[in-house]
């Protein structure tokens, strides 16, 4: 029931929907997340990602039994915090409808439901929250910080990857729906001011930096044809070069190691009492 009106949501294909005049209106196309369900598994950089995620969970947030992620996509992050964490209670929304059904296929007990990031219908609810490459896709990012504020228990915290430096953008990021790439600066200022108290902030994708910038920058054009998920789509190989590479960042980050410039950043807040 939502704390504001104390309103019933309706359910649409078996999920809790809060926000269902936005359901179809996301921008980022229905095939778009069967591509995702795909290439996830076997890209070094959706696994590595899902690495660090974990590890920052076990460590800063160890006992958390209550756990959401908005922008939850395909469930490929869910997946893995559900086979890490089997005793958290968790919780996935998405503002697309069709991203809720490929995330119940992967994760079938997770409570899943549409919401709109900006108006979360929850108070002192979760002990973490987690936005993965979420809150570069919306306008109003200091609304949702502000929200998950709300909507996280006191004591608890939140998770954040976000997409770093403006001289990065590319197709890849026109193709994401994405409305901004981050610098340190400006967001702990957000986060900060939204009511949180930043524990670690660094960058990661760092050694490979200049890779990807040579990547993006032979690449930087508005191109119909252009396929922004080239990047990605990379043989076993390399996979497993660059896997290689960023488990050695890993290792440098878990041993209190912050990297001052990389393609994301990774945020670890907790909410200020």
């Amino acid at each position: 029931m939502c704390p504001y009106c104390g309103n019933e949501p309706e359910k649409k294909g078996g999920f809790l929907t809060f926000a269902p005049e936005l359901s179809a209106d996301t921008g980022f196309k229905d095939v778009h997340f069967q591509e995702l369900v795909e290439l996830e598994a076997g890209s070094f950089w959706f696994r590595s990602r899902n690495s660090l995620i974990l590890w920052a969970m076990a460590n800063y947030f160890s006992g958390i039994e209550t756990f959401l992620e908005i922008g939850c996509g395909t469930g490929f992050v869910l997946k893995g915090i559900a086979k890490r964490f089997p005793e958290v209670r968790i919780s996935g929304s998405e503002i697309s409808s069709t991203g809720l059904t490929h995330s119940a296929c992967r994760v079938p007990d997770a409570q899943l439901f549409q919401m709109d990031a900006r108006h979360i219908p929850y108070v002192d609810e979760f002990d973490v929250i987690g936005a993965f490459d979420v809150l570069e896709h919306i306008k109003e990012d200091e609304r949702v910080l502000s929200q998950m504020n709300q909507a996280v228990r006191p004591g608890g915290g939140v998770l954040l990857t976000v997409p770093q430096h403006d001289f990065l953008w590319s197709g890849m990021d026109d193709f994401a729906c994405h409305v901004r790439r981050y610098n340190a600066r400006d967001l702990r200022a957000k986060i900060t001011g939204a009511g949180f108290r930043i524990e670690r902030m660094t960058s990661f994708v760092s050694l490979l930096l200049p890779l990807m910038l040579v990547s993006r920058t032979l690449r930087k054009t508005g191109d119909d044809i252009h396929d922004p998920l080239t990047e990605l789509k990379i043989g076993k190989l390399a996979d497993r070069l660059l896997a290689k590479i960023m488990d050695i960042e890993a290792l440098a980050i878990r041993h209190q190691i912050n990297f001052p410039a990389g393609g994301s950043l990774l945020i670890i807040a907790r909410k200020v009492s």
